[in-house]
């Protein structure tokens, strides 16, 4: 390292641990899940009451999109509330968009690593407002 002139800071290393949060996921040896922290964060958020507030938790609850199924369908209520020339009226179906993103946010399931010795099948499908693909 010293010939390349690369240092590294003890203080930021973390060596022999069985797991660690890094870009608010929580990395171990099965893969990846959601950190606890932010689960308890999700569960006392009250309904959005303006668009920042809307906007707020769609950008918090999409960083979490790659652990939910159908997020853009279950979140399309709540991102047309965010067009330009709508009035904001979060309504029945907002308010249960927002219930279905908030529950399943916090079931928080572990993501698996594929084994790349073992065949896979990609599949894809979109429509005019959502898209979506599964390994399977």
């Amino acid at each position: 390292m010293r010939r390349d002139n690369s240092y590294a800071k003890l203080g930021e290393m973390t060596l022999m641990v069985n797991e660690r949060i890094v870009l608010r996921h929580k990395v171990f040896k099965e893969g990846l899940k959601v950190d606890k922290a932010k689960i308890e964060a999700i569960e006392k958020l009250p309904p959005p009451a303006n668009l920042k507030a809307v906007r707020s938790f769609l950008g918090h609850a999409g960083f979490y999109r790659r652990f939910v199924k159908d997020f853009s369908k279950i979140a399309r209520p709540l991102s047309a509330l965010l067009e330009a020339d709508r009035t904001f009226d979060f309504d029945t179906q907002c308010f249960n968009a927002f219930k279905i993103l908030k529950n399943t946010l916090i079931i928080a399931p572990v993501l698996i690593t594929p084994d790349w010795t073992k065949p896979f099948e990609l599949m894809c499908d979109a429509s005019s407002y959502a898209m979506g693909a599964i390994l399977a």
